[in-house]
C-alpha cells in the first residue's frame, strides 16, 4: 500500500483488490450508508467515517492516528487476500466466484456489535435489520458525530424485552436482553471465545436463547475474525447442495468463513 497524508483524510494507493462498496454492503456489517456525494459512511462503534472509492485511490476522511488505530485494521487491508484467492481458486466455482468479486474483505468489527446484529437478522430482510439496529443506536446508544454510537451489553443488560419496544424488533427483544446480560456478566465469556479454538465459541454464544448455529457462526466470522466460522443461509445451503454435495473442497481450509463471502456474493449477484 502506498499511503499519503492528506490535509483531512489518508489516501491510499496500490491496496490491491479490495472495494469498499463490496466490503461494507455485501450482508456483514448494517450501519453503513451512502451520502448524498457517494460516499461510504457509517457510525462503528463511537467512530465516525467517511470514505471513497474511484481512480485507483481509497480516501478515508480521518487523521492518521485514527487509520492506523482502528481503520486500517478494521477493514483487514494487512491480509494478503491475493493469496487467499489463489489458494481458493484450486476450486473450479471458488475460482469463479474469487475472479467474479475478489474485492470483498472480512470486516473486523467488536464482538458484541456483531452478535447483537446478527441476532436482530433473524429472519429479517436487509433494509428491516438497518433499521432496527439504527433505532437500538437512537434509543440506546450515546450522541457521537454524525450519528449515534451502538449501545454497550452493560447499557442493554439492565433494560427489559418490553424497553426496546421502540425497536419494533418483534420476537427479537427478548433475545437482545438475554445476549446483554449474559455477556456483561461474562457468562458468555468473549475474552475465551477469542483465545480458544473455534469450537469452543460455537457451544458458548449458543448458551443466547435464540443463538442458533448460523448467528453464532457470523459473530465468530465477523466478530472475532475466526476465519474457519462458515455462517449458512438460504444462498450457502443451495451453494453447497448444488456445488458442494460431498463437502466443502479442501483448499478452503482455515478460510471457510471468506470463502463463503465470495460464494455467496456470487451466488446471489451473478445467476
Amino acid at each position: 500500500m502506498i499511503i499519503k497524508k492528506l490535509h483531512n483524510a489518508i489516501e491510499i494507493e496500490d491496496f490491491g483488490s479490495f472495494d469498499l462498496g463490496l466490503s461494507v454492503d455485501c450482508g456483514q456489517a448494517f450501519r453503513w450508508t451512502q451520502n448524498e456525494t457517494g460516499h461510504w459512511c457509517a457510525v462503528v462503534g463511537n467512530r465516525y467515517l467517511e470514505a471513497e472509492q474511484s481512480e485507483g485511490k481509497l480516501i478515508f476522511y480521518t487523521d492518521e492516528n485514527e487509520f492506523e488505530g482502528f481503520w486500517r485494521n478494521y477493514f483487514d487491508l494487512d491480509t494478503d487476500y491475493a493469496a487467499i484467492c489463489e489458494k481458493l481458486s484450486a476450486d473450479t466455482h471458488l475460482k469463479a466466484a474469487t475472479a467474479a468479486c475478489p474485492g470483498i474483505h472480512i470486516l473486523k468489527q467488536e464482538p458484541w456489535e456483531a452478535l447483537c446484529s446478527f441476532i436482530i437478522s433473524q429472519n429479517n430482510n436487509i433494509p428491516r435489520i438497518k433499521g432496527i439496529i439504527d433505532r437500538l443506536c437512537e434509543n440506546f446508544g450515546e450522541k457521537a458525530e454524525y450519528g449515534y454510537s451502538f449501545p454497550s451489553a452493560e447499557r442493554l443488560a439492565v433494560l427489559e424485552p418490553e424497553d426496546l419496544a421502540p425497536l419494533r424488533a418483534g420476537f427479537r427483544a427478548k433475545y437482545i436482553i438475554d445476549a446483554a446480560r449474559k455477556v456483561s456478566n461474562k457468562e458468555v465469556d468473549f475474552e475465551r471465545i477469542k483465545a480458544e479454538p473455534i469450537e469452543f465459541g460455537r457451544e458458548e454464544l449458543q448458551k443466547i436463547k435464540g443463538v442458533g448455529a448460523k448467528v453464532a457462526e457470523c459473530t465468530l466470522l465477523y466478530g472475532f475474525y475466526k476465519t474457519e466460522a462458515f455462517p449458512v443461509d438460504v444462498w450457502v445451503r443451495r451453494i453447497m447442495e448444488e456445488m458442494y454435495p460431498d463437502g466443502f473442497p479442501e483448499c478452503a481450509d482455515k478460510v471457510q468463513g471468506i470463502a463463503q463471502q465470495y460464494l455467496f456474493h456470487w451466488r446471489r449477484t451473478f445467476f
